[in-house]
């Protein structure tokens, strides 16, 4: 059964719900050992993502989060997309909610004028890898990356998606 989805904007109504589903896919699903504890953008959402031109949005099933993404205002007009992860049973073409999170983030960018997006991911996430180029995300060397680009230990695969060519 597919339900209907909803991209919304974060508020720590979710907070908890965020947490979980963050945490849970880290965890069981890629086995990377990490708490909420260290990850203190998440203890924060709003102060971390949704200031100066970022942004931070839930995809809700029903009243459960099922999916997530942030865009990391880093400066000069260029954001880092960050924790994109959708609940398994939510995942693929047929339920479109990675691409609606994607969308969502996107127009926003473009909205607010953002000329790149860049993001980092890890080796293990290979339908990640598809989906961002799939999306037109270009893999650059980690020396592409802007100086204020948050890179996370576990990333060894970075891409970038230009707004205004």
């Amino acid at each position: 059964m597919i339900m209907n989805i909803s991209i919304e904007s974060y508020s720590d109504l979710y907070k908890q719900q965020v947490l979980d589903l963050i945490v849970n896919i880290q965890r069981n699903e890629f086995n990377v050992a990490i708490t909420t504890d260290e990850q203190p953008d998440l203890q924060d959402i709003p102060g971390f993502y949704q200031n100066k031109q970022g942004d931070f949005w839930v995809a809700i099933a029903g009243t459960t989060v099922v999916g997530s993404i942030a865009l990391l205002d880093i400066g000069n007009n260029r954001g880092a997309l960050r924790k994109m992860f959708v609940k398994a049973d939510f995942r693929g073409k047929e339920h479109g909610v990675g691409q609606a999170l994607l969308d969502t983030l996107l127009a926003w960018a473009k909205q607010k004028e953002f000329v790149a997006i860049y993001l980092g991911t890890t080796e293990k996430f290979l339908a990640a890898h598809r989906f961002y180029e799939k999306n037109n995300f270009q893999e650059v060397p980690v020396t592409e990356l802007p100086a204020a680009f948050p890179v996370m230990a576990v990333d060894v695969k970075f891409y970038k998606y230009e707004l205004y060519i």
